[in-house]
């Protein structure tokens, strides 16, 4: 999912990023078909190093500096004009979205488990998907209020026999880590998570920015660190009354197959109930159940899958 495949080139990948976008963000369809074609960009993305050639990271980070609407014109401006301020944010930035509304995708499984709870998510960008219990939720009518009235209102359908619970669990502790974590109170980093969002995608960017509002009264705390080796001593941290759950949402595309088996052994190794909700095949030894290209596949403790999601959290699909 809006990775960049290393055995394809850059043409290649972002033609894939096009039929991706397909349906979802005419804009990005229409500027991914453009880079493909187009020697100049293709030229400058051969200039920065490969990870940093992802659709989403030229996409973001040209908005970022040109505001919007970004345009094929405009994208080609900028790589003539203002090549090596566009390859700095390209190079200082990551692909950080921050989706609130995957915490739709989360609640069924975390009201499932004894509270109190105390949350890491790894990945966390700005932390915005530690605040579980401050949105309202709408499956399909059925609502739950959240902590915070200002909040917004995620709404997701669910299918199949999704446990929905009648209220939020009692989160007593929370803290996130990450690479490079956003700062809510930052303009800068609010800037980006906002050109993060693919224009087009209906409410989004309201909703992430409702979710900032919120987030800035009360910030969560979001580490430095690497999953890879410091996910135990954050553990460590956790109140031992509380239930700790470790969860992520599209951050093992990012980690090699050696680091994402390195990872599973470390939480495994966690007092602590492991949620993930990541492309099917990413989670080692994960089974994947009856598969018909479902974006994201929620499971529990590496071995468990439990639901089918949509990567912005609009539908959940449980298995029974």
């Amino acid at each position: 999912m809006h990775g960049h495949d290393p055995a394809l080139t850059a043409a290649e990948n972002y033609r894939a990023f096009a039929e991706e976008a397909r349906g979802l963000s005419p804009v990005y369809e229409e500027l991914a078909e453009s880079v493909a074609k187009d020697g100049a960009i293709l030229g400058f993305l051969d200039s920065v190093p490969p990870e940093k050639r992802q659709p989403n990271l030229l996409f973001a980070a040209a908005r970022y500096l040109l505001g919007d609407p970004l345009s094929t014109g405009g994208l080609r401006t900028l790589v003539s004009q203002q090549r090596a301020e566009l390859a700095e944010v390209m190079l200082t930035r990551r692909t950080q979205t921050n989706e609130p509304a995957r915490c739709a995708t989360l609640l069924p499984a975390l009201a499932q488990l004894p509270a109190p709870l105390a949350l890491i998510e790894v990945g966390a960008s700005a932390g915005l998907t530690l605040l579980i219990d401050r949105y309202s939720y709408d499956y399909a009518g059925h609502r739950i209020a959240g902590r915070d009235p200002l909040a917004p209102t995620l709404r997701c359908a669910p299918r199949g026999p999704v446990p929905l619970p009648d209220r939020l669990p009692v989160i007593t502790w929370r803290a996130g880590l990450d690479l490079n974590p956003l700062d809510v109170t930052n303009d800068g980093d609010v800037r980006w998570l906002s050109c993060m969002v693919w224009p087009g995608e209906g409410d989004r960017e309201q909703i992430l920015a409702a979710a900032i509002t919120s987030a800035r009264r009360d910030p969560p705390v979001v580490h430095r660190g690497d999953l890879l080796t410091d996910l135990p001593a954050l553990a460590a941290q956790a109140p031992a009354d509380a239930t700790l759950v470790v969860f992520h949402s599209a951050v093992l595309a990012y980690v090699t197959p050696g680091g994402r088996r390195r990872f599973a052994a470390t939480v495994r190794s966690l007092p602590a109930v492991w949620l993930s909700n990541e492309a099917p095949g990413l989670v080692p030894d994960m089974p994947v159940p009856d598969y018909q290209g479902w974006p994201f596949l929620l499971g529990r403790d590496g071995r468990m899958p439990l639901a089918f999601a949509d990567g912005h959290g609009t539908w959940l699909h449980w298995l029974s």
